[in-house]
C-alpha cells in the first residue's frame, strides 16, 4: 500500500479508539466498515472496468488474479 493509505487507516483507526462509550464506537466501527466496504467494491468495480477496455475478461482476469467471469461480476459489483 501506499504510504498515504497507510496514514489514513491509522488516522480512521486512531479516530476510533478515541470514540470513549463503547457500544458508540461498536456502532462507529459498523458504520464504517458498512461504508468502507461500498466504496471500496466501486473502486474495484472501476479498476475492472479500467483494465478491461483493452483487454478480454480472461486478461483482466489474470492480472487481477482471479477468473475472467469473476474480473466480470467485480465489474458490475457496485451497480
Amino acid at each position: 500500500m501506499t504510504d498515504a493509505v497507510d496514514t489514513a487507516e491509522r488516522a480512521l483507526i486512531a479516530a476510533l479508539k478515541e470514540i470513549s462509550d463503547a457500544v458508540e464506537r461498536y456502532e462507529a466501527v459498523k458504520e464504517l466498515e458498512a461504508r468502507l466496504d461500498l466504496s471500496l467494491k466501486e473502486i474495484k468495480a472501476d479498476v475492472a472496468k479500467e483494465l478491461y477496455v483493452d483487454r478480454s475478461w480472461n486478461q483482466v482476469g489474470k492480472l487481477l488474479g482471479v477468473t475472467g467471469s469473476r474480473a466480470e461480476q467485480i465489474s458490475r459489483a457496485a451497480r
